[in-house]
């Protein structure tokens, strides 16, 4: 399902608080100091249900120049911004700087709100539009839907709700797969239930009970509990916000800007490389060594620029740079970011990260500038990257892809080490030959069995697991080996997603739960066949008395799952402890006169001969022993 968050963005006192709660019938202004003074200082949230039945979470950012750090923290993660202009005073100097920051971020879709449309008539209206249609020229809003509303008659809402609508279904989705990725924009305390961070995740999945690391704290806890939209659930994923109860980690030792994510799976640095915009609006040229504020997610870090191909960036300008930080930025390729002056505090430009994890380079030096280049472009890796999305079904291996690029390319393996190493894509590397599958894939499969599983959790809670060739056959028919589906099994038990027990596989939060009786009928099951030895009553004789016949018999299919008991037959249940002292006996006897005979295995046993009969036809089976004329020796 793919998720959208809507944030606003636009000049204080707009009427963006006001148009979020006309809307959604929500008031995102919580602090008292907000309702007292009438402006948004924090991130405000809420969602709500459109018309096509999808939910569409919602961030409410300040408009206030002074607090343009929380509004950073706030669009960082969005999808659609709605950019809201007051009719009565049109675009005013923060409604420019959102928009500059929007661009920055690479924000691709948005709607221009035309609040407060009561208190103007409409030539004015009419001026306006001219005036703000102009100013988007060339921006990313430039021919977008522009909606005139009165949150306070609610004219135009209508309209505005069915252009949102609109917009949500053509987005596209968040990457599902990868590492889980959270940017943390708020950290409070529960009371019985302790410290909760929200935030919209940004790639991955989540589930309650998963393992996560906080960085750069590099603090590892557990997820205790998750809500969607004020909703429990058992996970969450990328595009959605949610709020994450973490347990065996402190309130206090987090802040807005920490990165939640899987443990161990990214590296804090204090310096990285980036391709810069800088804004034409910037006052006066970029200077290396220049002293800036750095925006990433939710974080705002203190450093300065390293120019690595020019003396100066003039306005309107590009170039290649390194940021040399105070504090250590956690983030990923492609992840963008947003700079400020450090006085006076203003938006001077942003990009897009190159090398999350660097070292320091020298000015000028041809060789690191084509490597940026090279990085930057990611053409080649894309191409391989796709080619594995599309082959993942068939588990391709370096051959594979090879074709299917069309040149032997004879650097592809090392491509593919960093596509594993930054989860784009997975290798199944315990096979013959290594195989390769795309994450979005893995996540899809992932999503199927889960259901699978869970359906059939519900219609057999008795039962350890589905049996894996049964899951294998209804997820790939005859497609893979079973090798390939232990070693893609083993992904998902690597994730916590399933567990196996033997030849069955369960969800791994799935435990067998027996009511009182069934508890009885189990304790009953497992004294009578350990009592019967290996001349066992037969099954419906110990359950003649019990009325429900159909749980006694879920019971007993649960023992032989579990291996507490063992069936050999109709008439042929041994306990557990009893089918192995059964097998120990015979090879000791064997080991000491080379054969053991049918007669020689009932006296031992102390069993008749049918019972004896059925067992050593039975290790026949299993290869414990082997027939040679009238007698058994070991295989």
């Amino acid at each position: 399902m793919k998720h959208v968050v809507i944030g606003t963005a636009g000049h204080i006192d707009h009427g963006k608080t006001t148009l979020i709660k006309a809307i959604t019938g929500r008031d995102t202004d919580t602090l008292k100091e907000e309702k007292k003074r009438g402006i948004s200082i924090n991130l405000g949230f809420t969602y709500f249900d459109l018309p096509s039945g999808r939910r569409a979470g919602i961030i409410d950012v300040p408009g206030h120049e002074k607090f343009i750090k929380n509004m950073l923290a706030g669009v960082s993660s969005i999808d659609i911004v709605l950019l809201v202009v007051a009719c009565d005073e049109g675009p005013m100097p923060q409604t420019i700087e959102h928009l500059e920051i929007l661009d920055l971020l690479n924000i691709k879709k948005g709607i221009v709100v035309l609040t407060k449309k009561d208190l103007v008539d409409e030539e004015w209206i009419s001026m306006l539009k001219e005036d703000i249609k102009e100013k988007l020229t060339g921006t990313f809003l430039e021919g977008s839907p522009m909606i005139t509303v009165s949150s306070k008659s609610r004219e135009g809402l209508g309209e505005l709700i069915k252009e949102i609508d609109k917009a949500t279904a053509e987005v596209d989705g968040k990457d599902r797969g990868g590492y889980f990725r959270l940017p943390v924009d708020r950290v409070f305390t529960i009371s019985g239930f302790g410290t909760v961070v929200t935030g919209t995740i940004i790639s991955g999945r989540i589930r309650v009970g998963d393992n996560i690391e906080v960085f750069p704290l590099e603090i590892e806890g557990k997820v205790r509990n998750i809500q969607v939209h004020e909703q429990n659930t058992d996970f969450a994923e990328a595009g959605q916000r949610c709020a994450l109860n973490l347990s065996n980690i402190k309130n206090e030792e987090l802040k807005r800007g920490n990165i939640i994510s899987s443990p161990k799976s990214m590296e804090p640095s204090f310096i990285v490389d980036c391709k810069l915009k800088y804004l034409k609006s910037a006052l006066k040229n970029l200077k290396n060594r220049q002293r800036i504020r750095v925006y990433h997610g939710t974080n705002e870090l203190f450093g300065r620029v390293i120019l690595l191909d020019k003396e100066e960036l003039k306005p309107g300008e590009k170039g290649y740079i390194q940021l040399r930080l105070e504090k250590p930025l956690t983030s990923q390729r492609k992840d963008r970011i947003v700079i400020r002056s450090y006085s006076p505090v203003i938006t001077i430009g942003g990009g897009v990260i190159i090398e999350p994890v660097s070292k320091k380079a020298k000015r000028f030096d041809e060789s690191y500038l084509e490597q940026l280049k090279i990085k930057e472009s990611g053409s080649l890796d894309s191409i391989v990257e796709k080619i594995i999305e599309t082959l993942s079904e068939s588990f391709p291996d370096v051959n594979d892809i090879k074709k299917a690029l069309g040149r032997n390319e004879d650097f592809i393996e090392k491509i593919l080490e960093q596509l594993s190493k930054e989860k784009r894509v997975i290798k199944l590397s315990s096979l013959d030959k290594s195989l390769y599958i795309h994450s979005r894939f893995l996540v899809n499969i992932s999503d199927k069995i889960y259901i699978i599983l869970n359906n059939f959790h519900k219609l057999n809670p008795l039962k350890i697991g589905m049996n894996k060739q049964e899951l294998r056959s209804k997820i790939f028919g005859n497609k893979i080996k079973s090798k390939t589906f232990d070693e893609f099994l083993s992904l998902l038990v690597a994730r916590d997603e399933i567990k196996l027990s033997g030849n069955f596989i369960a969800l791994s939060n799935f435990f067998i739960k027996l009511t009182k009786d069934q508890n009885r009928i189990k304790e009953k099951l497992i004294d009578a066949f350990e009592k019967g030895g290996l001349q066992p009553r037969k099954f419906e004789e110990l359950i003649s008395e019990e009325k429900d016949k159909k749980s006694c018999g879920m019971v007993l299919n649960m023992l032989l799952d579990s291996g507490e008991l063992i069936k050999l037959s109709e008439e042929c249940i041994f306990s557990e402890a009893v089918y192995k002292n059964a097998q120990y006996v015979i090879i000791e006897k064997i080991k000491s006169q080379g054969f053991i005979t049918t007669g020689e295995a009932r006296d031992m046993w102390d069993t008749s001969r049918k019972f004896a009969v059925v067992l050593l036809e039975h290790f026949d089976t299993i290869k414990l022993t082997k027939r040679v004329d009238d007698k058994r020796v070991l295989n």
